[in-house]
């Protein structure tokens, strides 16, 4: 899950450039390596005063806390509309017998599959299972399709073959710039799939491509994105089972009106 609002300096990616107008100056070579070591002690094999690395660490802490909850408060304050009428979307897919797909690359792809596992293994006693397929799943089909066609086909020929009309498709994108999501809604919309998007900072091309619901979290911090799209479907998981309780049974073929099937989740929601 790669980051950039993270604490620099773990040795990746430091530069040691000194700035032109210093360069030229006598001695400056040696302040700069002064300022370096100071600044990350580590690479010279010193170490930081304990008293001092705990204390800047506490305060590292309690900051990334309150920006996620800041991210967090803001997000749902703007979009809590849009989050009921993406729950509702989802919903009328399972009424219509549909099944939902969920596409990401890297982290976002750990997050299709969380999605995929929250309908297909409801933890809540009493809801039914959903059908929901992770595309990020089958390395085999995406290694083929990559390798033989690119990497921006891997969720298109997915849904070429496996998605219908009245299906959802849900892709998660921290900058909302993936290509292989794009190209892979833009084909899904031609064949009547409900899109749904979750994407970061300004939304990106995920934004203009004409979804029928697109989340956007507005920070550039890669964590906070990631962490809010988490609460995100979460909650789009649970208002979806809200909004087919009246009419469980008739999602048969999807896991209710099963005796054996509500008993097996009583005993999953107890035993987690």
């Amino acid at each position: 899950m790669s980051g950039q609002d993270e604490t620099k300096g773990a040795g990746a990616g430091v530069s040691q450039v000194v700035p032109s107008s210093s360069r030229d100056a006598p001695g400056s070579a040696e302040e700069a390596r002064e300022t370096l070591q100071s600044l990350y002690p580590f690479l010279h094999g010193r170490s930081q005063e304990a008293g001092a690395l705990d204390e800047a660490l506490l305060v590292s802490v309690k900051r990334k806390a309150a920006d996620h909850e800041d991210v967090m408060r803001h997000f749902f304050a703007e979009n809590a509309k849009g989050v009921v009428a993406a729950a509702r979307a989802i919903a009328d897919v399972y009424r219509r017998g549909g099944r939902l797909f969920a596409m990401g690359n890297g982290g976002s792809s750990c997050d299709a599959a969380h999605v995929a596992v929250e309908f297909l293994h409801p933890v809540t006693a009493g809801r039914p299972a959903l059908t929901a397929i992770d595309l990020t799943a089958d390395r085999t089909m995406i290694t083929a399709v990559a390798n033989d066609v690119g990497y921006g086909h891997v969720f298109l020929r997915q849904i070429i073959a496996l998605g219908r009309a009245g299906d959802g498709l849900i892709g998660l994108s921290t900058s909302g710039n993936s290509d292989n999501l794009i190209a892979a809604f833009a084909k899904a919309r031609e064949m009547g799939l409900v899109t749904i998007g979750l994407a970061g900072m300004d939304g990106g091309a995920m934004a203009r491509a004409g979804l029928d619901h697109c989340l956007v979290v507005p920070t550039d911090s890669i964590h906070r994105i990631q962490e809010c799209h988490v609460t995100i479907y979460h909650i789009l998981w649970d208002l979806v089972h809200t909004l087919l309780a009246d009419d469980r049974g008739g999602l048969k073929a999807q896991g209710a009106g099963s005796g054996d099937a509500r008993a097996e989740d009583h005993a999953r929601g107890a035993g987690q």
